[in-house]
Formats: structure tokens, C-alpha cells, sequence
């Protein structure tokens, strides 16, 4: 698994640069240039990341992703033609890890690959903790007051990130560039979105005031010395 990439992507000459690119850099790569098909090999193969466009013949990327997760948490990387701030969240909510922009340059694609690896890697029994709050990073899993609370894969690394930051108030454009891998200029409300997304599954196990809002800034989650 560890150099195993799938390209599903219809644009031939796209399809067979990235090949090319995937194989120079020492990866073993397969290819799928429509919905079905690379859905079957996606959940078949084993994969360290999965770069998938959202315009396929036959079965959309944006449901190749939805089926993809519903069965595996292997990194996603989605490419397309469209900028649009609902395209992205589309995206990301369809579990999607990361979002790309065509035209792009390789190298960027592959830094972004590398951030993934690094944020599905951490080391054993890292463990990030704060008030009632506990993030097994190995594990992916979030615990507040003992109770699990189940996020998204991007909600997670959210999550992590402030967490990883505390008392540290973060711009909205610093959580894009280091949650979501790119840097963005136009509309930030992608964050608050997410940061909304968080909130309200943190408010059901009883955590209501854990992120706060420095108005005009960013988010940032205070230290809390005391036990719960």
C-alpha cells in the first residue's frame, strides 16, 4: 500500500502525464477512466491515495467518493475544472481529503499528497488533549467527556489543528492552507462552515463553548487547566 496510487480520471493526456509523474516518483499506479470502474478497483486494491476527478462517464466522482467512503478512510485527492466555493464543499462532503484545481502544477499535487500521507500517519500514541476533550490520533478518534463523537474526516483534522494550536487564534486562512492543503484568497467561509459542522457535533456531547469566535480574526480554542 505504501506507493500504490489509483488515477481515475477520463482526460487521457491528464491520465497519462500523472502516470508518468506517479511512476518517475517511484509509485506503482493504476488507472480508471470511468465512474464504475474505478470505484471497483478503488474498493478492491489497496491504496495509499486515491486522485479522483469529479466529472466521470457513467458515475459521477462526487458518488465514486460517497461509495468510496462509506467502506474505506484512504486519502482522496479530487480534481476539476470548477472553483466555486459550493463545488468545493461538495466535494469535501463527499469525504473528499483534499481539492485541486485544473490547471495545476505537479509539484503541487504532490505536496499535497505528502500532507496527506503525513496527517494519516501520525505517530503511535499521539494524543492531543484539552479540558474535556481527548484526540487519539492513531485512531482518528474524538472522545468528549468520555463519549465519542463521530466526525468527518475533515471536521477531524479541524479538530486537530486548533487543538494543536491552543490559545493561538487562527486566520481563516491559515486553517485552509493547513486543513484543507491550499492556500485561498477569495470567500473563507468554507472554514466557517466546518467550524459550524464541529460546533453542533461537540454541542451533543455536551460541549458547547470549547471554540471561540475572535471576531474579524479567526477561531481558537483556549487552554483549560482544570479537570472535568
Amino acid at each position: 500500500m505504501e506507493n500504490n496510487v489509483l488515477i481515475i480520471e477520463d482526460e487521457e493526456n491528464l491520465s497519462r502525464f500523472l502516470e508518468l509523474e506517479f511512476r518517475h516518483e517511484g509509485w506503482t499506479v493504476e488507472t480508471a477512466t470511468k465512474g464504475r470502474g474505478g470505484l471497483a478497483k478503488a474498493l478492491s486494491g489497496t491504496w495509499a491515495v486515491i486522485i479522483l476527478d469529479v466529472m466521470l462517464p457513467d458515475l459521477s466522482g462526487l458518488e465514486v467518493c460517497r461509495r468510496i467512503r462509506s467502506e474505506s478512510r484512504v486519502p482522496v485527492i479530487m480534481l476539476t475544472a470548477r472553483d466555486a466555493i459550493p463545488d468545493r464543499v461538495s466535494g469535501l462532503d463527499a469525504g473528499a481529503d483534499d481539492y485541486l484545481t485544473k490547471p495545476f502544477a505537479i509539484e503541487e499535487l504532490f505536496a499535497r499528497v505528502r500532507a496527506l500521507l503525513r496527517r494519516n500517519h501520525p505517530e503511535p500514541g499521539d494524543t492531543l488533549v484539552n479540558g474535556p476533550c481527548r484526540l487519539l490520533l492513531e485512531q482518528r478518534r474524538a472522545l468528549c467527556h468520555g463519549k465519542e463523537v463521530r466526525l468527518t474526516t475533515r471536521e477531524f483534522d479541524l479538530f486537530v489543528f486548533l487543538m494543536q494550536n491552543l490559545d493561538r487564534v487562527m486566520g481563516r486562512e491559515q486553517i485552509l492552507e493547513q486543513v484543507w492543503g491550499f492556500e485561498y484568497t477569495g470567500d473563507t467561509n468554507l472554514v466557517d462552515v466546518y467550524i459550524r459542522y464541529l460546533r453542533s457535533k461537540l454541542s451533543e456531547a455536551e460541549v458547547t463553548d470549547l471554540i471561540e469566535t475572535v471576531r474579524g480574526v479567526g477561531y481558537v480554542i483556549r487552554r483549560v487547566d482544570h479537570a472535568y
